[in-house]
C-alpha cells in the first residue's frame, strides 16, 4: 500500500500543483501529504514515528506489519497497534488525491519540514508537530519575524473588539505578523485590523483550507489569502470539529513569538491556546477589562492565576519578546476521545462503528468502549442501524 502510494502516477500528478518549489513531489512531500489524510491533529503516535523515520518510511511501518524495531517495549508496540487501527480505516489513495486536487482547485500549497517555508517554531511541539502545513496565500509569513498570537472571546464586547482592533493594527502597522483563528469576535476583529493598515497576518483554520468556517467569513477568508496566509494541518476537504479547534490552538500559540488573550469568559477557549503557549514557554500576556465583566474574566484568571503580564496596548504587546514566562499547568479536556466520537455523531441518521471509526479517526476497539460509557451516561441513543447523539442528554 505505502509503496502503491507514492509512486502513484495520478498523486503524484496532483502533488506538483501544491509544492511550494513547482518541481517534482519528492516520496517525502507525498508521505506526509498522506499522514495529514491518516492521523488526526496532534496524534503523538504518528509524531513520533514520522519525527524517528521520516514520512515515508513511517508511513511503510503504519500500514504495513513490520515493528518499530527488535528494541522497542511492549508499550511502544501496544501504541502502534492502536495508531494502525485508527489510520487504516482511512488508508486509500483516492482520499490524498482529493486533498491533493482539492488544494490545487483553490491555489493552496503544501509546506513540510526543510521547505524554506517551513516555521522551525513548530518543533517546539515535539511529537505533536503537524507533519505538514497547507497553505493558501504567502507561505512566506510562516517565517517572518516577529509574530504575535491574538485570540479572544467570540462573543466578544465593543470594548474588546475596540482593544483588538487598536493592538493588533498598531503591530501590523510596524510589521508584525498577526497570528489567530479566524472565528468570530476578536480573532476576526484582529485580522480585520491587520489588513487595515496593510499589514501581515495568518488565520489558522480547524478544518480545510479550502473550507471557510465560520461561513460568514468567506470573504474576510478570501481577503487574508490575497494579502496573508490562510493555514491547516488538515487536508483539503477535512470538516471543522470541536477537537479540531482545540489541537487547531496548539499551532497558533506555537507559531507566534507571544501569545495575548484579549478577551475571554471564565471557560473560554482562548485559555486552551494561553495554556499551550505557557506550556512552550512562549510570553503570554492578557488585557484587563472591567471586573464586573464576565466577558474579561479568563483574562483577569491568567493574570491572577497564571503569571501572564498585563498589556494594554501594542508597545507593551512588544516588551514579551524578551521576557520569559514561566510554565502554568493548564487543565486539558478530560478525554479528548470523547469530544472525537460525540463530534462525529449527529442527531438525525444513526452510524455504525465502522462509520464513527472513519470519522472520528478512533480505533474500533476505542470507540466500542466509549459508545458503552455515553449510552449509560444518556449521551446516546442506540438503535438497529447504529448510534445517534441523544437530543436531550
Amino acid at each position: 500500500m505505502t509503496l502503491e502510494l507514492i509512486g502513484d502516477r495520478e498523486i503524484g500528478q496532483a502533488a506538483v500543483a501544491v509544492r511550494t518549489d513547482g518541481g517534482e513531489p519528492s516520496p517525502e512531500s507525498i508521505a506526509r501529504a498522506a499522514w495529514s489524510v491518516l492521523a488526526e491533529p496532534g496524534d503523538g503516535v504518528a509524531g513520533a514515528l514520522i519525527r524517528e523515520l521520516g514520512g515515508v518510511d513511517a508511513l511503510e511501518v503504519a500500514l504495513g506489519e513490520s515493528k518499530v524495531g527488535s528494541g522497542s517495549t511492549a508499550t511502544a508496540q501496544r501504541a502502534l497497534a492502536e495508531g494502525r487501527a485508527r489510520w487504516r480505516p482511512r488508508a486509500h489513495a483516492r482520499a490524498v488525491i482529493d486533498a491533493l486536487r482539492g488544494a490545487g482547485h483553490v491555489g493552496a500549497r503544501l509546506v513540510i519540514p526543510g521547505d524554506p517555508e517551513w516555521p522551525d517554531s513548530l518543533g517546539d511541539l515535539g511529537e505533536h508537530a503537524p507533519p505538514a502545513l497547507w497553505v493558501r496565500g504567502d507561505t512566506r509569513l510562516l517565517t517572518a519575524s516577529p509574530r504575535a498570537a491574538i485570540v479572544g472571546a467570540r462573543a466578544a464586547t465593543g470594548y474588546g473588539e475596540h482593544i483588538a482592533a487598536e493592538i493588533a493594527g498598531d503591530l501590523a502597522a510596524t510589521g508584525v505578523t498577526v497570528v489567530s483563528g479566524g472565528a468570530y469576535g476578536i480573532d476576526g476583529v484582529a485580522h480585520r485590523a491587520a489588513l487595515g493598515v496593510r499589514g501581515p497576518t495568518v488565520a489558522f483554520l480547524a478544518g480545510g483550507v479550502d473550507r471557510a468556517y465560520p461561513s460568514g467569513h468567506q470573504e474576510l477568508f478570501t481577503r487574508i489569502a490575497a494579502h496573508g496566509a490562510v493555514v491547516s494541518e488538515l487536508p483539503c476537504g477535512a470538516a471543522p470539529t470541536k477537537w479540531r479547534f482545540l489541537a487547531r490552538n496548539r499551532l497558533i500559540a506555537a507559531l507566534g513569538q507571544a501569545t495575548v488573550v484579549v478577551e475571554a469568559g471564565w471557560r473560554s477557549g482562548s485559555l486552551n491556546t494561553a495554556g499551550h503557549a505557557a506550556a512552550l514557554g512562549r510570553p503570554l500576556g492578557a488585557v484587563p477589562g472591567p471586573v464586573t465583566s464576565a466577558a474579561s474574566a479568563g483574562c483577569h484568571r491568567l493574570l491572577r492565576e497564571y503569571d501572564a503580564r498585563c498589556v494594554t496596548c501594542a508597545a507593551e504587546v512588544r516588551e514579551l519578546w524578551g521576557d520569559e514566562v514561566q510554565e502554568a499547568s493548564f487543565t486539558r479536556p478530560a478525554d479528548p476521545d470523547r469530544i472525537r466520537l460525540l463530534d462525529a455523531l449527529g442527531t438525525r441518521k444513526p452510524l455504525d462503528v465502522e462509520e464513527i471509526c472513519r470519522r472520528s479517526g478512533l480505533a474500533p476497539d476505542r470507540v466500542r468502549a466509549l459508545l458503552g460509557l455515553l449510552d449509560l451516561e444518556g449521551m446516546l441513543t442506540p438503535s438497529d442501524q447504529g448510534w445517534v447523539r441523544a437530543a436531550t442528554p
